[in-house]
């Protein structure tokens, strides 16, 4: 799900140590299917791509499976080989991949313990885009320039963005995930928090196995079934992976990155990337803004912006890339971006708004742009989940009704907070700091 906190985004973090390392893999959230919209104003979405606790708080001792677990496992098994076959799932395919499927408790653990564990925006991108990450995605960016560039020429989508994913996702492929697909996606249908989604997956994760693409042993990844270089999840795959080599094989998993790049372009593309336009710009807001136009229904062309005061970091207006919103991060006191459609279009691969700053400002700094000038409300932190749902029940009982209490700071508890703000005579930039709560105590 994404936790827009209006600043503080509630991060999940990957086995992510404090002191980040280029080879770890930075996934805030999950990624949607392809057919989920990603208007930040629409309804709360459920990710679909859950992401461990971090390494030494992750893993208390796993209780032993009991025989009526793995009873209760084999009686399911043998139901889905049934359901599996109404799909068209051939009987050697599913004696192939599911003759060493066993149990795995741990798959469970990091399913039913996700994270409370909250990280600010800002600390984020100091992983996202640090020292470390971008010198490995300049390397890798000349390592792979004459595929990148072709890449980008067949499907236009600017290389450096691919790239910036591919770090994020897998910091360059050292960090693609061991767990069987397979196995995982099996034990998350069967005793999962949800069933359907997973069983899905796994028919398509099966239907993978019988084109051809790859054999079970090699169908690895995280232990929720994101696969390979770029963490595709099956059903993603199925529809929007591409075999660039030509060897007949959709591969993403291999040591050659190249089906991966090319289907995370491919998976751009379709969603409506834009050549050669930014996914957002960092701007200097006038004194006096009326904060309330940091909206994202509220789009304008950077001229108008422009007349209303709202210039880039340069003094300069902004160049006419595309209608544009203004995103205030962590608030009216925070930075200030102006963003453009192909925003909305990495949030398609990744619906948090963490990460999608991640990959577009990683993709600025891998070309040789500058860090991000604003000041960050560095001596703020997240709020917890109980404090989410403080701050909705205490803005729903001063009249700002957030339409429920569910720890998600989402449009409308968004919009109640600005209301409240208003109402204060406070800048109303939806942000829920701690100071906000304190406030509303």
């Amino acid at each position: 799900m994404r936790v827009f906190l209006g600043g503080l985004v509630l991060l999940i973090l990957p086995g992510l140590a404090m002191a980040e390392a280029p080879t770890t893999s930075l996934r805030p959230q999950a990624r949607p299917e392809p057919q989920q919209s990603a208007d930040i104003l629409s309804a709360p979405k459920t990710a679909l791509r859950p992401v461990s606790r971090p390494a030494a708080l992750a893993k208390p001792a796993l209780p032993p499976v009991s025989e009526a677990t793995k009873s209760r496992f084999r009686r399911w098994l043998t139901g889905f080989r049934a359901r599996a076959r109404s799909e068209g799932i051939r009987e050697a395919t599913l004696d192939r991949a599911l003759r060493s499927v066993a149990y795995d408790p741990e798959v469970i653990q990091r399913d039913s313990n996700q994270s409370e564990f909250t990280k600010t925006l800002w600390d984020y991108l100091d992983s996202a885009a640090s020292d470390s990450r971008i010198e490995n995605g300049q390397s890798a960016l000349r390592t792979h320039a004459t595929i990148l560039q072709r890449i980008e020429d067949t499907y236009q989508v600017d290389k450096e963005v691919v790239v910036a994913i591919w770090g994020l996702e897998s910091a360059y492929g050292t960090f693609r995930g061991s767990k069987p697909v397979i196995q995982s996606m099996a034990i998350l249908a069967f005793d999962g928090r949800r069933q359907k989604f997973f069983e899905a997956q796994l028919i398509a994760a099966l239907k993978i196995i019988q084109k051809g693409d790859t054999e079970p042993r090699n169908m690895t990844g995280s232990w929720a079934g994101a696969m390979g270089h770029t963490q595709f999840m099956p059903t993603s795959f199925q529809t929007l992976a591409v075999d660039y080599t030509g060897d007949g094989r959709r591969d993403i998993w291999s040591d050659d990155p190249t089906d991966a790049l090319a289907s995370t372009a491919n998976f751009l593309k379709s969603k409506g990337w834009t050549y050669g336009q930014p996914w957002g710009v960092e701007v200097r807001l006038p004194s006096g803004f009326d904060h309330a136009q940091a909206n994202r229904k509220i789009q304008r062309m950077p001229s108008d912006w422009a007349r209303r005061g709202v210039m880039g970091i340069n003094g300069q207006p902004v160049p006419e890339y595309g209608t544009a919103s203004i995103l205030l991060p962590a608030g009216h006191s925070g930075p200030a971006f102006l963003i453009f459609g192909n925003f909305r279009v990495i949030e398609r691969y990744n619906p948090a708004d963490a990460y999608v700053i991640g990959v577009g400002h990683l993709s600025d700094r891998l070309v040789g742009g500058p860090a991000i000038q604003g000041t960050w409300p560095r001596g703020d932190r997240a709020l917890t989940r109980s404090e989410r749902k403080e701050l909705q029940r205490r803005l729903t009982a001063r009249g700002f009704n957030t339409r429920g209490v569910d720890g998600r700071i989402g449009p409308r508890t968004v919009q109640a907070l600005r209301d409240y703000q208003k109402s204060q005579g406070l800048p109303q930039d939806g942000y829920a700091s701690p100071g906000i709560l304190q406030r509303l105590r």
